[in-house]
């Protein structure tokens, strides 16, 4: 493994930001740091790059320890959310910082600038400076600064966050373009789940200082490993079988230490009257709100005292704030203390339960 962290523990205080950290990251891997505010990924970034110390355990990159390494001679770039590009210099000039410390000849640091320059589409913009920019054009002056002296590793501190929802959309898939032109192992911090899953080979998943799970973003999102990661992935409803004696149809097996979580690929709203199939299955709800997302539409509806969400086609029959309708749940995650498994409804599947 390039990256691996062995038993990181980092204490601010009485806070316990990193909780016996373990982790491992492939040669090559763009990885996201995925959790709440809080949570511990920022300190992760922080320990790797050398700008914090862990109290205990051990950090190598290519199977080096790096614990005691300055942060100078680690080898690795760092890209700010506030860009951090000296204000009083040029692209060219801001770019080109890096390989002047490092005393590189006129004549490379000219070839490699303008090679960045090229490779960040600001051809023309080298005399320009940062107030002459916008968010996007400066975030992608502060992502070639961090690569200019050709670093082994390249950390990005939720390098999105000060750009506009339209420019950060575009900046998304453009930084996945560069890190595979590139090939250079990278690590971004993000709270944003959307980010994560479009942007990441892989997502580790942060919460309290510890890591509750590592995979692909289908894996994490099909196949949530801990409670956290069930409700924290996706648009979710938390639901109790014993509060307040409420049952859904179809998954009374739930036990009373147990909680699920419903997400809206697994509910279907169907106009009342119109259901065709399984309606031994299916609950009556109200529609509480309806919001356009562009492509689809996102429904609430409340069931028995739970507000759930769908998302529903926009060729589908309308549907109206405060009409009744049918429901179907499909699924759901459950989970306990020890473990969290997919549950189908058993009144439409024969196979009630798949442990994951």
């Amino acid at each position: 493994m390039y990256v691996e962290l062995k038993n990181i523990n980092k204490l601010f205080g009485n806070f316990k930001a990193s909780d016996n950290v373990n982790f491992e990251i492939e040669k090559g891997k763009l990885i996201g740091l995925l959790g709440p505010s809080g949570s511990g990924k920022t300190t992760i970034l922080r320990m790797i790059a050398g700008l914090e110390t862990p109290d205990s355990g051990d950090i190598f990159v290519d199977g080096i320890r790096i614990n005691d390494t300055p942060p100078s001679k680690r080898g690795i770039g760092f890209v700010f959310q506030n860009y951090a590009l000296f204000r009083y210099m040029s692209v060219f000039d801001n770019i080109a910082f890096g390989l002047q410390v490092q005393k590189q000849n006129k004549n490379y640091i000219k070839e490699r600038v303008l090679e960045l320059i090229k490779l960040i589409g600001l051809e023309g913009m080298e005399h320009r400076y940062p107030s002459q920019l916008s968010g996007g054009q400066r975030q992608r002056v502060a992502f070639a600064r961090a690569l200019a002296p050709s670093p082994h590793l390249l950390l990005l501190d939720e390098p999105f966050a000060a750009i506009d929802a339209k420019v950060r959309q575009e900046l998304r898939s453009w930084l996945r373009e560069m890190i595979e032109k590139v090939g250079v192992t990278s690590i971004f911090v993000t709270h944003d789940q959307e980010e994560a899953i479009e942007v990441a080979d892989e997502i580790i998943i942060t919460n309290r200082g510890k890591v509750e799970q590592k995979g692909t973003p289908i894996e994490i999102y099909k196949k949530p490993a801990t409670p956290f990661v069930a409700q924290f992935i996706g648009q979710s409803t938390v639901y109790e079988n014993n509060e307040d004696k409420i049952q859904l149809k179809g998954f009374e097996m739930i036990k009373s230490n147990e909680k699920a979580v419903i997400r809206p690929e697994f509910v279907q709203i169907t106009k009342l009257g119109k259901l065709k199939h399984y309606m031994s299955a299916a609950e009556e709800g109200i529609v509480e709100k309806i919001s356009f997302r562009g492509s689809y539409l996102e429904v609430n509806v409340k069931v028995k005292n739970i507000i759930l969400t769908s998302n529903r086609s926009l060729e589908d029959e309308m549907i109206e704030v405060g009409e009744i309708v049918n429901v179907q749940i499909y699924r759901l995650y459950v989970f306990n203390e020890n473990k969290t498994y997919l549950l189908e409804n058993s009144a439409m599947a024969d196979n009630n339960y798949i442990y994951i």
